[in-house]
């Protein structure tokens, strides 16, 4: 199973054309002009997030696709980011892994202007629609991203949280972003800047 920070609707698409893989989205992509067409096509299992009780349907498919041999990618921050954080994440997308038995490979995503700034004009965050996403990425002449395919993580005998925990950190490194404050932090563990 892969784990990626999310920037992008675009993320999908430069996995796949490293990796064919499979992919847990939110159930409104479904619902996107041709992107969602596309997303179904290639094997998307479609999580309907307001339903909380939908992500045991949602493991349960997962845990056989990766029994089968199936290989599938997940975004577990649950939501897309500028790009300049990586959000705590959710290990409930973890568990189908753990009860296949099947390792965790971190990928850290991020988009880039050929001067090597952030491009932030490739990320779905916000208010930002669809379309306003697909004409901020079409008006940039050249965007990169990097894929980085981090040490996989071994399942067997470990808890979900550590191990997202252990790929957050790891993809958060790779990026060297500092990460976001989570609720388990207080005021007094976050760094304080020099006066």
């Amino acid at each position: 199973m892969l784990v990626a920070n999310h920037v992008s609707w675009i993320d999908i698409f430069a996995i796949n054309a490293v990796l064919p893989v499979r992919f847990v989205a939110k159930s409104e992509v479904r619902s996107w002009p041709l992107l969602g067409w596309l997303s179904e096509r290639v094997g998307t299992v479609f999580i309907r997030r307001a339903r909380r009780h939908d992500t045991g349907r949602v493991n349960t498919l997962v845990r056989e696709g990766l029994a089968a041999g199936d290989v599938f990618a997940v975004f577990p921050e649950g939501t897309t980011t500028d790009g300049s954080a990586v959000l705590p994440f959710h290990a409930s997308l973890l568990a189908p892994a753990l009860e296949a038995r099947a390792a965790i490979q971190p990928i850290a995503i991020r988009y880039e202007r050929p001067d090597g700034s952030r491009c932030t004009e490739a990320a779905y965050d916000g208010e930002r629609s669809l379309w306003d996403s697909l004409v901020a990425i079409t008006g940039e002449d050249v965007t990169h991203v990097h894929l980085w395919f981090l040490e996989p993580i071994q399942v067997i005998d470990r808890q979900r949280r550590h191990i997202a925990s252990e790929a957050r950190e790891a993809i958060v490194a790779t990026l060297s972003i500092a990460p976001r404050c989570t609720r388990t932090e207080t005021a007094a563990d976050l760094p304080v800047a020099a006066r």
